[in-house]
């Protein structure tokens, strides 16, 4: 893209700058600004912003990052391109959405935000929810969501002024929120949609999971896709500061086949390349296995 600008950032949680210690420097250059790098679940390339930790919280984040409105012309323009996962992805976000029901959950209006071809939306109407939204700004995704639900995905990224306040029972958000450059706005645009009472269902990469602190910086989740990356203490506080009541952390156990567990895998090029060849086309690719990959769920309540 022309005229990529990039911008300085400020802890999620403390508001300060300038205040941090560098992990890993920077590993880009201008030309990964194109739709394929911010494609979901791109084959995992190491390229990543100069990567900061909060030295006041704790709170790892990306400096500097592009200029927000250009990442939204990059996710608009963004292709769906992992449609053989999707059936494992639903059975694993309806795992944790059919966990509500622990905490007297509404099955009311459900808004899942990075909704992609809504397979998900598709599960919570299975569950029993009365009305389903969705916002996705990738168009290529929206065209490619069923007829049951795709007359209710709005494609646009989320903001104010989409939807009244109080109007929602639950909303999700799975792998979305550590993309987010703004993530306090957000959660305070949830704030006002939400009904009091009503829910937020988080899933997210663990940045102090076993695998993120065995890998470094060779790590997936170490990305230029990701403005923030969260703990289950970080996540907890940027929640608790706007507002809302942590009612559960958990790990998540994630349904993958082996082809795309290999996929992840931090390995040679060549080497990964050959291996994904190999087992997609035997029976092992096929295989499906549930793990915990790194991924913890959050349960947050809107106080009455």
């Amino acid at each position: 893209m022309e005229d990529v600008k990039l911008l300085s950032t400020r802890c999620a949680i403390c508001d300060t700058e300038n205040n941090d210690t560098e992990l890993y420097p920077a590993k880009f250059d201008m030309q990964a600004f194109k739709t394929d790098v911010f494609s979901a679940r791109r084959l995992p390339d190491r390229i990543h912003y100069r990567i900061i930790k909060c030295n006041t919280c704790g709170l790892i984040r990306s400096d500097t990052v592009v200029d927000p409105q250009i990442l939204a012309q990059l996710y608009a323009k963004s292709t769906f391109n992992y449609d053989d996962e999707v059936a494992n992805l639903r059975f694993t976000y309806g795992r944790y959405l059919f966990k509500l029901d622990n905490y007297g959950v509404q099955k009311g209006a459900l808004l899942e935000i990075g909704c992609g071809n809504g397979f998900f939306l598709e599960e919570a109407l299975a569950q029993g929810y009365a009305t389903v939204r969705g916002v996705e700004p990738s168009a290529d995704a929206i065209a490619k969501a069923s007829s049951k639900v795709r007359p209710y995905i709005v494609c646009d990224i989320m903001h104010p002024g989409l939807f009244e306040s109080e109007q929602f029972d639950v909303i999700c958000m799975f792998q979305v929120f550590d993309h987010i450059p703004n993530p306090g706005y957000l959660l305070e645009e949830c704030f006002r949609i939400l009904k009091p009472g009503g829910m937020i269902l988080c899933i997210n990469h663990n940045v102090q999971s076993v695998s993120a602190r065995l890998l470094k910086e060779r790590s997936p989740i170490i990305d230029i896709e990701h403005t923030y990356l969260y703990s289950s203490s970080t996540m907890s506080n940027i929640f608790a500061a706007h507002r809302f009541k942590v009612v559960h952390v958990g790990s998540v156990y994630n349904k993958y086949t082996m082809h795309y567990l290999a996929w992840l895998a931090p390995l040679p090029a060549a080497l990964k390349s050959m291996i994904l060849t190999f087992i997609k086309s035997s029976y092992i690719g096929h295989i499906r296995v549930s793990v915990p990959l790194g991924n913890f769920h959050v349960i947050a309540r809107r106080p009455f």
